[in-house]
C-alpha cells in the first residue's frame, strides 16, 4: 500500500483512526537514562508515568500523568492546571510529542513484555550492525585472448565507362528512325464466295 501524502488524507486518517492505532500515536521518547538502562527509545504514554515537558509554554515542568485522552490526542499532568474565567481550575492539555518520559509505570505485566520484546529487537539490530562484513570470495577471472575480427577485403565496384559522344549520337539517330517508321497495315484476306448449287439456298 502506498503511503498517503495528501495533508487532507493524513488528517482524516488521524481523526478516524481506531483505538489500537491511536495508542501508538500517543508515544513519547524516553529520557537518556531510561534509554541506556531499558535499551528502548520510545513508548506510548500511560497514566502513572512521570514526564517532563520539553517544549512549549510549560517547558521544564515535571509531574505524573493523571489521564490520557485518546480522542483528542492529549495528556494531563498532575499539578499543571489553569484557572478559567468563572474561577474553576482545569488541567492544561499537552500533546505527548512535547514530553519526555523520565519514569515508567510498570504495574502492568503486558507493558513489561512490550519492553522485553522491543529490547530484544534492538539488541538483534545492534548485533547485526557490529558484525564484520562477510569476506567476498574472489573469483579468478580467466583472461581469454580475444582475436580481433577479421576484416573482409572490400570488393571494388567496376566503374561504368561512358560511351563516347559519337556512339551516343548514332544510337539516338537509330531510335528516332524507328519512331518515324509508319506502321504498314496488312490487307485483309478476301473470303472466297461459295458457289450456290441448284436448288440450294
Amino acid at each position: 500500500m502506498k503511503p498517503v501524502t495528501k495533508p487532507t488524507k493524513q488528517r482524516k486518517m488521524m481523526y478516524q483512526a481506531p483505538d489500537h492505532v491511536r495508542y501508538k500515536l500517543l508515544a513519547a521518547p524516553l529520557s537518556p537514562e531510561l534509554q541506556a538502562s531499558r535499551r528502548v527509545k520510545t513508548l506510548p504514554v500511560r497514566s502513572g508515568d512521570t514526564v517532563r515537558i520539553v517544549r512549549g509554554d510549560h517547558k521544564g515542568f515535571e509531574g505524573k500523568i493523571t489521564s490520557v485522552d485518546r480522542k483528542k490526542y492529549r495528556i494531563y499532568v498532575e499539578g499543571l492546571t489553569r484557572e478559567k474565567v468563572d474561577g474553576t481550575t482545569i488541567f492544561v492539555p499537552i500533546h505527548p510529542s512535547k514530553v519526555m518520559i523520565t519514569n515508567l509505570n510498570l504495574d502492568d505485566k503486558w507493558r513489561k513484555k512490550i519492553l522485553e520484546r522491543k529490547r530484544g529487537i534492538r539488541e538483534k539490530i545492534e548485533e547485526v550492525a557490529e558484525r564484520p562484513p562477510k569476506a567476498v570470495k574472489k573469483v579468478k577471472e580467466e583472461v581469454v585472448e580475444e582475436k580481433p575480427p577479421e576484416k573482409k577485403p572490400r570488393k571494388r565496384k567496376k566503374k561504368v565507362t561512358e560511351k563516347p559522344e559519337e556512339e551516343k549520337a548514332e544510337e539516338k539517330a537509330e531510335e528516332s528512325k524507328k519512331k518515324e517508321k509508319p506502321k504498314v497495315k496488312k490487307p485483309r484476306a478476301k473470303r472466297k464466295a461459295t458457289e450456290k448449287t441448284e436448288g440450294g439456298r
